[in-house]
């Protein structure tokens, strides 16, 4: 245990860098991260396990921001123990620094999260938690670490946090620490203004061990993360109340705490210089670790270097009396895609892509061991419940289950398993209705930004779902996700992988691409209804390319008709009726337009050749097909809301059929 007047020092170190960065990037937010100061020294300098020299040690317990805007907290910390250097804490927000305006995924530089959306953080906490949990399960004591999450108001009233805390309480998830930053000030507004819910009777109502303390008194934020770590059936909420820019002082040198201005705006001119002094720095050169810190964090690394020594010594001697799991824990922390043998998945033609993926998931349960399927309570209609079926739940006191019941709950579901990845070791997918990707799309897209390979199943992909009606029926879906597949993340490659097979055994190809893509997220897309088979003799391998042309199509073509998913049997259809009618056709299979433009130039070219007329279908926007067909064609898709109807009625009705193919291809030969 350090001294209380060094650990006093040390938190004054991380408000004094705190401040300094953000009065020097001339944005950003000091406040929260001047009251936080004293909990993250404490976790640091007395709790938290890690090797300093091996950042990616899977042992390692780990610490999940969740207010992104504190960035410079964070950063401070990570300073003290050499993460990052002062000049970097200098080049906060500015082009081309490693301290961007809320922190981004490194674990070399001990973040473990992308942070900023508030909410999603704390629930990544619970994923690796559950992560953590399973993994234990199957290996034993080797993964036997704490997860700390950081909170703060807008974290709890973020409804994701309902998700979170209901969850980790039912089950009961001991190994996860969450510091809740109780500091009655938003950006605007006092905390009272929006809020009058009793937060603790709230997480002691969802299974959680509550305490409360003053959470910037060192001996109080000891003691409550002790009890917290002897808890041994509850995940536990420490509700630290602490002050809103903690030693602030306003230009005539009065208090400048607890005050909504210190929230997201430097505290400028003479506030910022007397608050320096305040705190004991130098405000004509504050960017100083002072002596006293260093020295305490240095001892805190030779302690670190004998518990990591230790835990190595167990991890050999468990490898030791272990080699299989020795060796399941080598691959599963690898990053690599796990070894299958697709040539078991054994698909029954003609059957709803849902169905045949029910059928992958099957074997992907029986084939690998550290994977994780979760439905928001619609496993038997997304049918992930293949995967199920070879497995059972996981519940509270036995992970033993790899399947993650989430409730009707699509955002908290998809952030935990955002979570699972960022933990490693597991790999995680999620379904639900494709409708409901809706409530997915901002956890969609911090995967992608952290290029987590999470798989995302929706099913019942079109207006097909039919008697449902609109509210269930996705048109603007597929549009809005396939975005994902034009927006480049900052390895310059397609943020998402998006494909929506054709038929059962594109199905299976698909499959493989999401479980073979270890670089990103994938989000796989599939039917509600019965598809018929490509012809015989198809190439499904050719899958792999974004987009292809389907056997049986003609050599000499007049027109090149183009779909994904259900549409490319209709098309199949149509070009039976045109044939009859001496039309010749080639008929290309599009499961992913971002795959396919990530092809060369004269690949796309022999697929889907300049100057030739084409004729798309599709079930959602016609925007879906729109930059493939170009100048040379038409596209019918669908431009309104849905209708209650029996499908078959609603293909009628839209003109989703080989005879609306024919009609309209007709008109566009002339």
């Amino acid at each position: 245990m350090n001294d209380n007047k060094v650990m006093n020092k040390a938190a004054d170190n991380i408000r004094i860098l705190a401040a300094s960065m953000v009065e020097k990037a001339k944005s950003g937010h000091p406040g929260g991260a001047m009251g936080g100061a004293d909990f993250i020294n404490t976790l640091y300098s007395e709790f938290l396990v890690y090797d300093p020299e091996n950042p990616a040690w899977e042992g390692r317990d780990r610490f999940f921001l969740d207010p992104g805007h504190m960035a410079p907290m964070l950063y401070s910390q990570l300073a003290l123990i050499g993460k990052f250097t002062l000049e970097d804490l200098k080049n906060l927000r500015q082009w081309g620094s490693v301290t961007p305006g809320h922190p981004e995924r490194e674990i070399e530089r001990g973040i473990e999260n992308t942070s900023g959306p508030l909410g999603q953080g704390h629930c990544f906490a619970v994923g690796a938690a559950i992560a953590a949990k399973f993994l234990k399960a199957r290996l034993g004591n080797v993964m036997n670490q704490t997860i700390y999450a950081y909170i703060s108001d807008g974290g709890v009233q973020e409804e994701i946090s309902q998700g979170a805390g209901r969850i980790a309480g039912n089950l009961g998830l001991d190994n996860l620490i969450m510091f809740y930053d109780a500091n009655d000030i938003q950006l605007s507004t006092k905390t009272e203004v929006v809020t009058c819910e009793d937060t603790a009777k709230k997480y002691e109502a969802w299974g959680w061990y509550v305490q409360k303390i003053d959470g910037n008194d060192v001996d109080q934020i000891r003691e409550a993360i002790k009890k917290a770590q002897a808890e041994k059936e509850r995940p536990s909420l420490i509700i630290g109340h602490c002050v809103m820019g903690k030693g602030a002082r306003k230009a005539d040198n009065t208090s400048y705490e607890s005050n909504c201005a210190t929230h997201g705006a430097p505290l400028g001119g003479d506030a910022y210089i007397n608050t320096m002094k305040n705190l004991g720095a130098d405000p004509e050169n504050p960017f100083q670790i002072f002596p006293e810190v260093k020295e305490m964090y240095a001892k805190r690394a030779e302690e670190l270097k004998k518990i990591v020594a230790e835990r190595y010594a167990e991890k050999a001697e468990w490898a030791k009396a272990n080699p299989e799991k020795a060796k399941q824990l080598e691959e599963w922390f690898s990053g690599k895609a796990p070894k299958i043998d697709w040539s078991k998945v054994e698909q029954k033609p003609g059957c709803a892509t849902r169905n045949a993926s029910a059928t992958v998931l099957g074997q992907l349960a029986e084939q690998v061991p550290n994977m994780i399927c979760a439905s928001a309570d619609l496993s038997n209609s997304d049918n992930t419940n293949g995967f199920l079926k070879k497995t059972k739940d996981m519940v509270r006191g036995d992970f033993s289950g790899a399947f993650f019941e989430a409730g009707v709950a699509e955002l908290t579901m998809a952030c935990c398993c955002i979570g699972m990845a960022l933990h490693g070791g597991v790999i995680p997918a999620c379904g639900t209705f494709f409708v409901f990707s809706d409530y997915m799309k901002p956890a969609v897209r911090m995967a992608a930004l952290m290029e987590l390979p999470v798989k995302f199943i929706w099913t019942h992909d079109a207006f097909r779902v039919g008697e449902d009606g609109p509210t269930h029926e996705p048109v603007e879906q597929e549009a809005q996700i396939r975005l994902m597949e034009k927006l480049k993340n900052h390895h310059g490659k397609n943020s998402v992988l998006v494909v929506r097979p054709a038929d059962a055994e594109e199905t299976t190809v698909c499959w493989r691409m999401a479980m073979e893509n270890v670089d990103t997220p994938t989000a796989l897309i599939f039917s509600r209804q019965n598809i018929e088979m490509l012809p015989e003799g198809n190439d499904y391998n050719q899958a792999t390319k974004g987009a292809y042309v389907v056997a049986g199509s003609d050599e000499k073509f007049d027109v090149i008709l183009l779909a994904s998913g259900s549409e490319v049997s209709t098309l199949e259809a149509g070009a039976k009726l045109l044939r009859e009618d001496g039309v010749k056709v080639r008929i290309v299979s599009v499961p992913s337009e971002g795959l396919f433009r990530s092809q060369s130039k004269e690949y796309q070219q022999s697929i889907l050749p300049a100057g030739v007329k084409k004729f798309g279908l599709t079930a959602g926007l016609p925007v879906n097909l729109e930059g493939l067909v170009g100048a040379d064609g038409t596209v019918w898709g669908l431009e309104s809301f849905g209708f209650s109807a029996p499908y078959k009625v609603l293909d009628e009705k839209l003109g989703f059929t080989g005879e609306n193919v024919y009609k309209q291809v007709k008109a566009l030969l002339g």
